[in-house]
C-alpha cells in the first residue's frame, strides 16, 4: 500500500499530499478494530469483571500499538520517518491528549462529577489505560473532523468569507458536541466510570467535553494541509502544546465562573491516595473535594484551595 495511496487528490474529501491522505485514510481503517474490541466484545460480554490492573493496561495497549506499529513496518519509504505525516499526526495527538489526561481529567473530577472505579495503574490519579485508549480515540475523532471541515471548505468556498467563517464555526461547535455527546453515551454501559448526574453530563457536561475539539479540530487540520507548507516535528508539538493551554485556560474560566455541573452538597467525588509536590511533604495524603464549586486538597493537618 505505502504512501503511494492511490486516488486522485481531487477527491473532496481526502488530502491532497499522498502521506496525510494514506495516513488518514490508514486511521480510519483502523478504527473498527479497537472500537469492535472494546466496545463490541469486552464491554458487551462484562470480560472487564475480572480484569486486574494488568487487563486493563493490555487491552489498552492491544488497541494502541497497532496504530504506531503497522504505519511503520508498512509505509514506503519515499520520505524519511520525521516528514509523514503519521508520525507527525500522531505526536500531535500523543502531546494533546497526554495533557487532557494528566490534567484536564481533575476537571471531570470536580465539574462534571466523574471519577473512575476500576483497578488500574496511575499517573496523577489518572489511569494508564486511560491515556493509551484516548490516543486511538482522538485520532478517530480529528481524522474525521478533517475530512468533514475540507468537505464543507470546500462547498462553502463562493460564499463571502463571513458568512464561510460563522458556517465553519457553527459546524465545528456541531461536531464537537456531537463527538462528546456519542463518545459519553457510548461508554455509558461500561460501570466503572461513572459520574455523580449522568442526565447533567449529557445535556452540559458533553459541551465542556466539547470544548477540546473547539480548539482542536481547527488546529489539527492545519498540519501539512497546504502543498507549500510542510511541517517539521518541533513546530507540530509547539502546536499540539499551543492547543493544550488554550484549551486549559477555557476549562479553568468554566471553573471559576460556571462551577461544576453537580450540586456542591454532593461533596467528594475522588479520595485517593496521590503525591503531589506542591505540599510541603510529599507523603501527605491527599483527598479531592467538591465544595462550593472550588477543588479543595485536604493534606494530613492542613486544607489547601487552588
Amino acid at each position: 500500500m505505502g504512501e503511494s495511496l492511490s486516488g486522485s487528490s481531487s477527491n473532496l474529501w481526502l488530502a491532497s499530499n499522498p502521506s496525510k491522505r494514506w495516513a488518514e485514510v490508514f486511521f480510519l481503517c483502523y478504527t473498527p478494530f479497537w472500537l469492535t474490541l472494546c466496545l463490541g466484545i469486552v464491554v458487551p460480554y462484562k470480560l472487564y469483571e475480572r480484569f486486574t490492573e494488568l487487563e486493563y493496561f493490555l487491552l489498552a495497549l492491544v488497541s494502541a500499538a497497532p496504530s504506531f506499529l503497522i504505519p511503520a513496518l508498512w509505509v514506503g519509504k519515499k520520505l524519511v520517518w520525521k516528514d509523514r505525516y503519521w508520525v507527525k499526526a500522531s505526536l500531535w495527538i500523543i502531546i494533546f491528549s497526554y495533557v487532557g489526561n494528566y490534567f484536564w481529567t481533575h476537571y471531570f473530577f470536580s465539574v462534571l462529577g466523574a471519577s473512575y472505579t476500576f483497578p488500574s495503574w496511575k499517573m496523577n490519579n489518572v489511569p494508564h489505560t486511560t491515556f493509551l485508549m484516548t490516543h486511538v480515540c482522538f485520532l478517530f475523532y480529528h481524522v474525521s473532523s478533517n475530512m468533514t471541515l475540507r468537505r464543507l471548505r470546500h462547498t462553502i468556498s463562493h460564499l463571502p468569507d463571513k458568512i464561510r467563517w460563522a458556517t465553519e464555526a457553527a459546524w465545528i461547535l456541531a461536531l464537537a458536541y456531537f463527538i462528546a455527546y456519542l463518545e459519553t453515551i457510548a461508554i455509558a454501559n461500561f460501570p466503572y466510570y461513572d459520574f455523580v448526574d449522568r442526565d447533567a453530563m449529557y445535556q452540559i457536561g458533553c459541551l465542556f467535553y466539547a470544548i477540546y475539539f473547539l480548539v482542536s479540530f481547527p488546529m489539527f487540520l492545519r498540519i501539512d494541509e497546504k502543498a507549500s507548507d510542510s511541517w517539521d516535528l518541533p513546530r507540530v508539538a509547539i502546536d499540539a502544546l499551543g492547543a493544550a493551554m488554550l484549551v486549559t485556560i477555557i476549562l479553568d474560566l468554566w471553573r471559576i465562573f460556571l462551577g461544576p455541573i453537580v450540586p456542591p452538597q454532593t461533596g467528594k467525588i475522588v479520595c485517593s491516595q496521590v503525591w503531589s509536590g506542591f505540599l510541603d511533604t510529599p507523603n501527605d495524603l491527599l483527598t479531592t473535594s467538591l465544595q462550593n464549586g472550588d477543588l479543595i486538597r485536604v493534606s494530613v493537618g492542613r486544607a489547601r484551595t487552588n
